[in-house]
């Protein structure tokens, strides 16, 4: 009996999403030509095939990047907290440190394996 709330609230927003398509299906325009059904590439004509291939060194630096990017948001909470603890012991600024060289590392190995190069 206490789920009723959100079976009511699921089923009106099913009710709401339906009628919303069903809505622009039929008083959107139904106009169809060779030029609208064109890919639009950021207002650059298409170049290419639009199924074409991706190198793997492009997934590989874009995994490089959320990989860094996340590591990277770890510096906030320690910026944050920095000046009221380093007062009591420095052991959170040689983590810092350590945490710092474990992505340099990281990033000259990415590097030497030539992961970042574009040949």
């Amino acid at each position: 009996m206490q789920y009723v709330p959100i079976f009511i609230l699921m089923l009106i927003g099913f009710i709401i999403g339906c009628a919303i398509l069903v809505l622009s299906y039929l008083l959107g325009p139904k106009t169809n030509s060779l030029r609208k059904n064109q890919p639009f590439e950021c207002g650059m004509p298409a170049l290419g095939n639009a199924k074409q291939r991706f190198s793997v060194r492009f997934y590989l630096i874009a995994l490089l990047f959320l990989l860094f990017d996340v590591e990277a948001v770890f510096f906030f909470p320690w910026a944050v907290v920095y000046r009221e603890y380093l007062s009591i012991n420095a052991f959170i600024l040689y983590e810092m440190v350590f945490f710092i060289a474990i992505l340099f590392l990281g990033y000259f190995y990415v590097l030497k394996k030539g992961a970042l190069e574009w040949d």
